[in-house]
């Protein structure tokens, strides 16, 4: 498969006073459609700055960040609006949907943003309702959803442009063991069954078990990485817990 997503010597840095603080180290990191990443690693091991990178949402002091082609730094502010709205998804842990408007609106909110009509894309957003198993609730205010259905809007919203990458921060952070699983079975299967590419941000080595690769950072670099195992299998989350636990020593 392609790289769809790619990270050359990427670096990034913040002023606290007087001192420098290296977030991200000529990081390389490359991401094939259809493939499914974690990225783990101790806090403050730059997990954060990463995901925002790639996603355009900061600018990197070095390097380079590719998606699809694209060398982001290039292009214009416009441009690269119309790329964060129409090639990349985001998921946050926090949900953000509008309180005051339905399901079925939140989801069609990146069209929205992006001028698109959103009656040529009704049948899109009633399909991934399905898929996300909201049609019930389809003109339900978030404030009338649990905390695992609000993330299920979160993750229809993110895919209704069809975006190249999908880009989750923790996305089970706020959620129940139960509800975290249902989010994490849908992502996995919005990547085996429409070939969707993900990259999302955890501490959660049970979250991490549904990717198919973990790369693991430690102070702004890529320490390790994890692929299937010898039998092309995902690796269990006791596996990828030691690795965890080893790099926080």
């Amino acid at each position: 498969m392609a790289v769809i997503l790619e990270t050359k010597r990427l670096g990034k840095q913040y002023r606290m006073g007087e001192v420098t603080i290296d977030a991200l180290r000529e990081v390389d990191l490359g991401v094939q459609a259809g493939e499914f990443v974690a990225i783990m690693g101790p806090s403050g091991s730059g997990k954060s700055t990463l995901l925002h990178l790639l996603g355009g949402l900061d600018q990197p002091d070095s390097g380079e960040v590719w998606l699809d082609g694209r060398h982001l730094a290039a292009l214009s502010d416009d441009d690269l609006a119309r790329v964060r709205r129409r090639q990349i998804g985001f998921v946050f842990q926090f949900y953000n949907l509008l309180p005051t408007h339905s399901v079925a609106e939140n989801v069609a909110l990146p069209l929205l943003i992006d001028e698109q009509p959103v009656e040529a894309h009704r049948a899109r957003i009633e399909d991934l309702l399905a898929q996300v198993d909201l049609t019930d609730r389809a003109n339900h205010r978030p404030g009338q959803l649990s905390g695992g259905q609000q993330q299920r809007v979160a993750i229809a919203r993110a895919l209704v442009t069809q975006p190249a990458v999908v880009l989750a921060d923790e996305p089970t952070g706020n959620l129940d063991s139960a509800a975290g699983d249902a989010i994490l079975g849908l992502l996995r299967r919005t990547c085996d069954e429409q070939g969707q590419t993900l990259v999302v941000v955890t501490h959660d080595a049970h979250a991490a078990s549904y990717a198919d690769r973990v790369i693991y950072l430690k102070d702004g670099r890529i320490v390790h990485e994890l692929g299937p195992d010898e039998n092309g299998g995902k690796r269990s989350t006791q596996t990828i817990r030691a690795v965890l636990t080893e790099l926080e020593a």
